[in-house]
């Protein structure tokens, strides 16, 4: 079994949801960031304790050879990767970048439409116009929650 899917079996074992995994370069840190949706105030220190100690066990029976392992919360700007996680957080700002521009362009922001068809809707906001567009799921490099301090 590969470490992603071990992380992730893990973790989805112990009722949580991965979002993420970051590994350092030589593979020697291993960061993990992890969510429960249904849980009232999301990630505690608890929570975070508890994946630690049984990843920590896994990788010791598994022989992963890591120096340092780190749990996390996802934080206010959560990666979004998945295509639920699209459709979970509908109505949010969003940091999009792409792989292949679209329209000489790669990084777009605005309010998050939703996912359908393999596609990612976005509503972007520009001095007091607004343009809905739609990016290949497969096309997005990267996305980020952006936070709003309102």
């Amino acid at each position: 079994m590969d470490l992603n899917s071990l992380i992730e079996t893990t973790v989805t074992g112990l009722g949580y949801e991965l979002v993420d995994i970051e590994l350092s370069p030589r593979g020697r840190t291993i960061r993990v960031f992890i969510d429960a949706p249904a849980k009232e105030g999301g990630i505690d220190v608890d929570d975070c304790a508890k994946v630690s100690n049984q990843l920590s066990r896994v990788f010791e029976v598994e022989n992963v050879d890591f120096d340092r392992l780190e749990i996390s919360s996802p934080g206010m700007d959560r990666v979004v990767k998945k295509a639920s996680d699209f459709e979970r957080f509908v109505g949010q700002d969003i940091q999009i970048k792409l792989r292949i521009p679209q329209n000489n362009r790669r990084n777009f922001q605005g309010e998050l439409l939703g996912h359908k068809d393999g596609k990612v809707g976005l509503r972007l906001a520009q001095d007091g116009k607004q343009e809905d567009v739609e990016l290949e799921f497969n096309n997005i490099e990267k996305a980020r929650l952006v936070p709003r301090f309102d």
